[in-house]
């Protein structure tokens, strides 16, 4: 019976990592590259003169701005040699193809080569790329892309430090308008620390695997698992649900379509768990499998995914970067920690299976 249902978890991790590589397609324009943690908080001040229905913001954790348009007129973003970048109006949102910029924050490293039509000086050619009056771009402007801190980053890293001020031209018709907004250095939080005490917490929460399954502390044991794993799949769905917020994502079916094209795995794991939890709950057959490969999963693609705000200041959340590394580290806890229980009781029910208590 175990050895069933170990070869049944071999084929569904097989079949979820052929999944993964299957299905490893770009995301969606609006997460393509987002950062999953950065040291560098990037803020938009506002726009200079005020333009009422003309709105800028941050998203995606710094590294894209979003501008609204909803003045009833063409605003223009200006490009890094003077020339028109991208146009946002009433009949959508256009880039031009003869504009540097346009192939150059298609990355945020800024690294994409130049085609020969990019010329700065030659007349726009406009290419239609959206409806609406949104549009979201790679600022380098508005971003820090040296491979090192800056300067006096170095000298006090523990220290918040004002990088620079930066502007962004805008054109309204004839009007020039400029996006103000600064950039700072934050200070990371101690790794260390957080990783101590999810290793502590699944550790904890491994032991329950340790009471004897068919005791009556082992059916509650089971109860807790269970419990533990619909928050921790909870968690693991609100996480990537807070990504696609703060990239941009407007309304249900906004979440719903980043969700489903960039962060689908995070969002499955984190509903399995929430089943499987319900499973150990009610205390069904098979529940200490269900249990492990629950966790497991949840751990891996929620949990181990989205690890790296352990050590980053900015959280690609719109909450506190505390909150978020709080998450991760309670889905790293009750996926870890199910994993290792539901391990245990299935090698205490094997050996009973194996080496039955002879009756007297």
């Amino acid at each position: 019976m175990i050895r069933t249902l170990l070869a049944r978890a071999g084929l569904v991790a097989a079949a979820a990592f052929a999944a993964t590589l299957l299905t490893a397609a770009p995301a969606a324009a609006h997460g393509a590259d987002a950062p999953d943690g950065t040291d560098y908080r990037t803020r938009a001040t506002g726009v200079t003169p005020q333009r009422p229905g003309l709105e800028v913001r941050v998203v995606e954790a710094g590294a894209r701005l979003e501008l609204t348009n909803d003045t009833g007129r063409a605003i223009e973003v200006i490009g890094y040699s003077g020339e028109p970048y991208l146009r946002v109006g009433p009949d959508g949102v256009f880039e031009n193809s003869r504009s540097p910029a346009t192939y150059l924050n298609r990355t945020i490293a800024g690294d994409t080569a130049l085609p020969a039509e990019a010329d700065p000086a030659a007349p726009p050619a406009w290419r239609r790329i959206a409806d609406g009056s949104t549009v979201r771009w790679h600022d380098q402007r508005a971003l820090w892309q040296e491979s090192t801190p800056p300067a006096q980053v170095r000298a006090a890293p523990d220290r918040e430090h004002r990088v620079r001020d930066w502007a962004i031209p805008l054109r309204d018709g004839a009007d020039p308008v400029t996006i103000g907004g600064t950039l700072d250095w934050v200070p990371p939080p101690d790794a260390y620390t957080w990783w101590a005490v999810t290793i502590v917490g699944l550790l904890a929460v491994g032991a329950l695997g340790l009471v004897a399954a068919a005791a009556p502390a082992g059916g509650r044991a089971l109860s807790a698992l269970g419990a533990l794993l619909v928050v921790g799949g909870a968690l693991a769905v609100g996480y990537p649900v807070g990504r696609e917020l703060d990239a941009g994502a407007q309304g249900v079916g906004g979440v719903l379509v980043g969700l489903l094209s960039g962060q689908i795995w995070s969002l499955l794991t984190g509903l399995g768990a929430i089943a499987a939890g319900w499973h150990a709950l009610s205390r069904r057959p098979a529940a200490d499998f269900v249990v492990t490969l629950a966790g497991a999963c949840v751990a891996l693609f929620a949990g181990v995914a989205n690890a790296a705000v352990f050590a980053r200041s900015i959280a690609p959340v719109p909450w506190s970067p505390a909150v978020a590394r709080l998450m991760v580290a309670v889905v790293l806890i009750t996926g870890t920690g199910a994993t290792l229980a539901g391990v245990l009781r299935l090698h205490a029910t094997s050996r009973r299976a194996t080496n039955p208590i002879p009756a007297r």
